[in-house]
């Protein structure tokens, strides 16, 4: 009985879906690098020996250019240990901004406090005007509550 993993290797070997083997050598890239890397690259092709980075944030670009050289390294060093993904044409890495993928939009919005306050203090002042300001607040905050 076939398995799945013998199927989609028969897949990925034949001429139709040979970009699918090289998704899957990207993907063993991808995983290679730091954590906050990964989540900063939307996707990774190779183009007329050039290695593009589709960045999720533009922020993320100049990070990229200047760890270039551990990514020429980590794609040699990919290439020694499986020789199905073979990096070696790769001269170049170049890192954009996709389009597909923008910005996170932050929303606006007033933070919900929920009252701590019992509203159960003594009143002891002599002054009326005072004293009832105080009791209004006791209402309030027993209004609050709720």
């Amino acid at each position: 009985m076939k398995t799945s993993k013998t199927v989609l290797d028969k897949l990925t070997s034949s001429v139709q879906f040979k970009p699918l083997g090289a998704h899957k050598c990207y993907a063993k890239f991808l995983s290679l690098l730091p954590q906050h890397l990964q989540k900063a690259i939307a996707f990774v092709y190779i183009k007329n020996e050039t290695l593009f980075i589709a960045l999720k944030h533009p922020g993320f670009k100049m990070e990229l250019n200047y760890n270039k050289d551990l990514l020429k390294s980590l794609l040699t060093t990919l290439g020694k240990y499986d020789k199905e993904c073979c990096f070696e044409a790769v001269s170049k890495v170049a890192a954009f901004h996709s389009k597909y993928h923008q910005m996170p939009k932050i929303h606006d919005s007033v933070p919900c406090y929920f009252e701590l306050a019992q509203g159960e203090f003594d009143v002891n002042v002599t002054n009326p005007k005072i004293k009832e300001s105080l009791e209004r607040i006791k209402e309030i905050i027993k209004c609050n509550r709720s």
